[in-house]
């Protein structure tokens, strides 16, 4: 491909940005605090770090308030932030099982071990717009948090960890355990490695982690609707928050250094025969930052779909999805289209001109 450099024009690029800059200041209402986007905006903050690849709230609420709420552009400026840091090192492989719950359903099961945990949802409500919230003031919010707080009912604290509900299918043989052919000693890194195909299991599951959420939708999507084979049972879905752990370097011993809130899913799919073995069902995982359960849920589908031996559809198809579902470089290709290309057109219309004069 051609392009034509740009040369020139600096002064109306610059006033370009002048005038984005305006129309985020040129109201009468107070400017916007990032800790107001982090705290009330939570899920769009969740959603950015994930699509953006670092659990950094503060900053992804800047990157919102920068890019005015347009959050593929707010996840590019925090994973282009992430590739500027120092990498000191990383964190040690945990068990979701050691996940501080804070919601936990399944689909599959009425009763469940440690019981059906709802949490913060609006799963339940009706999706009618509450017009008290346009008028809401300081006060209000006081009120209503005070309010809420008074309500919520005595109860025991939840238990720090749950027992995995698919471990009750594993230990009757109903669930087929993962294809070791898929597994590796060593965890691949997608920030530092091309992926190759067909991808390690590792690989897949951080690009898809990373990916838009929108793109797992409409492809998990798609194999729903039958061009695909996954018609998924939600076995599990967890969010809460997972501890992070490091290795001291002095005293060779595991240091707990924070946690991440992340959501889980694993999807129950169809039953399927092994070589000379019984059917069971397949399992498919996902798991993200933040609270999203729709992008999970979607990436379990994914990584269910892509097992399929012969792939006949874009979902199963683990080069498709992986190569067209980050929404980072899909918003940098799209966009890259208002580059000047005069050249490039200017040929096509040279070819185009020169056929029709020799058809006439």
């Amino acid at each position: 491909m051609a392009y034509v450099a740009v040369k020139g024009g600096r002064e109306a690029i610059e006033n370009a940005a002048r005038a984005f800059r305006f129309e985020q200041v040129k109201g009468e209402s107070s400017p916007l605090a990032v800790e107001q986007i982090r705290e009330q905006l939570s899920l769009a903050v969740d959603r950015v770090m994930g699509e953006g690849a670092l659990y950094a709230p503060d900053f992804a609420a800047l990157a919102i308030k920068q890019t005015s709420g347009d959050l593929l552009e707010a996840s590019f400026m925090l994973r282009a932030f992430c590739t500027t840091q120092p990498r000191l090192g990383y964190s040690l492989p945990q068990s979701a099982a050691e996940m501080r719950v804070i919601r936990r359903i399944s689909a599959a099961f009425k009763e469940i071990p440690g019981g059906q945990i709802l949490g913060p949802t609006g799963d339940y409500l009706l999706r009618l717009l509450n017009f008290d919230l346009a008028t809401e003031d300081d006060a209000g919010h006081r009120q209503v948090r005070e309010r809420l707080l008074a309500e919520i009912p005595s109860a025991e604290p939840l238990p720090e960890s749950f027992p995995k509900i698919v471990e009750m299918l594993h230990r009757e043989g109903l669930l087929m355990r993962e294809d070791n052919s898929r597994k590796q000693q060593d965890i691949f890194d997608v920030t530092r490695e091309a992926l190759s195909f067909p991808a390690s299991r590792s690989a897949a599951l951080q690009s898809m982690a990373r990916a838009e959420t929108g793109g797992l939708l409409a492809l998990a999507y798609s194999n729903m609707r039958g061009f695909g084979m996954v018609h998924p049972t939600v076995g599990e879905l967890r969010v809460g928050y997972m501890p992070v752990r490091v290795m001291n370097p002095y005293t060779e011993s595991p240091e707990l250094v924070g946690e991440v809130k992340v959501t889980e899913a694993e999807i129950i799919s169809e039953c399927r025969e092994g070589s000379g073995e019984k059917p069971r069902f397949t399992l498919g995982y996902g798991l993200c930052f933040g609270h999203n359960e729709t992008k999970a849920i979607s990436m379990a589908v994914l990584d269910r779909s892509t097992l399929a031996a012969e792939p006949s559809t874009p979902s199963e198809d683990q080069e498709f999805v992986l190569l067209h579902t980050d929404g980072i470089e899909a918003v940098g290709f799209c966009n890259h289209f208002k580059l000047p290309h005069y050249v490039t057109f200017q040929s096509a219309l040279d070819r185009l001109r020169k056929s029709q004069e020799e058809k006439e």
